[in-house]
């Protein structure tokens, strides 16, 4: 018999890849059974044309739907229910979600409520969901949440001021229709930070406790490809060959992180978001070179070759070159794409650490982080953050 600590999954939905692929979600609705469809987006996608693009191929399809867009930048649990009610009310049976992580994280909640006919607060932690949601097709129009091909739904609970984070195979969408052209209209503050989470999730999941070689394959390529061609993505926004390399990096930085998991830097950036409803690649991006700094001792070998992975040449280098030369390089990134504030300047106070390393603590991220951590650890990056 194998060890179970040594087995490892790989799940992930089917995907379609390439320009256009939004305006196949009428046929694929089809194809998946939907009669009535709810489709979750924002006013900004709304604004944008996307989410028109992909009512239109409903409509081109026969398949009737309901448009639901209330939802914020950080999806609240209050949302999720009101989308549940809606979705039920109109007798439903397949989500479309359009937009960024929060409209699929959004959708992913109104299909687990329906389905299980509980509060959405009951699913906080790992493998809750007993009955699967109905069908769900993602069309993401930002490149770095990776919501469309990961197990993950991150919902915010006002109340309690955290993120939680809902991990389960049964919350993979059932199809990803990932079109390259949607990043044209993201700006450049958008483009910057999720791009920035897309390569976080790329260089958390390589040295996550759970990785394994198919997870790898996928974060290190991920990793290539954001921290080569990003920076020239927001100078040159319309330019689709670099958008497409973009989405291909966050679609590789989503297969290796929804099956490797993350680590303290996510678990950190949840109770951020939670707390102050910031957002979230922004936060991820600040404590990155920190938590990299704390991290690279329990696994130097695994952040050599991330290091190697963004064009850095370590020949002939020692252990404390290669990390100043690792650091660097993440901090000249974050320059370049001017998301490197300090938490100070997101409006945290050194009063708001304790509360937040608290939360961030009972993170399930926190689970898969290489380094153990401890409540003052915790502080401490933080406060290096401030």
């Amino acid at each position: 018999m194998a060890n179970e600590g040594e087995l490892r999954k790989f799940v992930a939905p089917e995907y379609i890849f390439g320009v256009g692929a939004r305006l196949l979600a009428g046929r694929y609705a089809k194809n998946l059974g939907g009669r009535k469809v709810m489709v979750v987006s924002d006013p900004g996608v709304v604004a944008a044309g996307w989410t028109g693009d992909v009512t239109q191929s409903l409509d081109e399809a026969g398949i009737a739907y309901v448009l639901f867009t209330g939802v914020s930048p950080n999806p609240r649990a209050e949302e999720v229910m009101a989308g549940a009610r809606l979705y039920n009310a109109e007798r439903c049976n397949a989500l479309v979600a359009v937009g960024g992580g929060s409209p699929m994280d959004c959708a992913k909640g109104i299909g687990i409520v329906s389905s299980n006919n509980s509060h959405i607060l009951t699913f906080n932690g790992v493998d809750k969901v007993q009955i699967p949601m109905p069908p769900l097709i993602c069309v993401p129009t930002t490149g770095g949440t990776s919501a469309d091909v990961s197990q993950f739904a991150i919902i915010t609970n006002p109340l309690e001021k955290i993120k939680f984070a809902i991990i389960s195979k049964s919350v993979v969408p059932d199809l990803a229709l990932i079109d390259p052209l949607t990043l044209t209209t993201m700006d450049p503050y958008q483009t910057a930070c999720t791009g920035l989470d897309a390569l976080t999730h790329g260089i958390e999941a390589f040295v996550s406790n759970a990785s394994s070689p198919m997870t790898d394959l996928n974060a290190l390529e991920a990793i290539r490809l954001v921290s080569t061609h990003l920076i020239d993505s927001i100078k040159n926004p319309q330019d689709l060959e670099l958008r497409a390399k973009i989405m291909e990096g966050s679609l590789l930085a989503g297969l290796a992180f929804s099956n490797a998991i993350l680590g303290a830097n996510h678990a950190m950036a949840h109770s951020l978001g939670g707390e102050l409803d910031l957002a979230h690649g922004e936060c991820n991006a600040i404590l990155l070179d920190h938590v990299i700094e704390f991290n690279l001792p329990s696994c130097p070998e695994r952040f050599e070759r991330i290091a190697q992975a963004m064009g850095l040449d370590l020949r002939g280098t020692t252990t404390k070159e290669q990390k100043a030369a690792l650091l660097g390089q993440v901090r000249k990134i974050k320059k370049a794409a001017n998301v490197d504030r300090r938490l100070e300047n997101l409006g945290v106070n050194r009063s708001d650490l304790p509360d937040l390393s608290e939360k961030a603590l009972k993170d399930p991220c926190m689970m898969t982080n290489p380094r153990r951590v401890n409540l003052r650890d915790i502080e401490v990056i933080y406060e290096e953050s401030l």
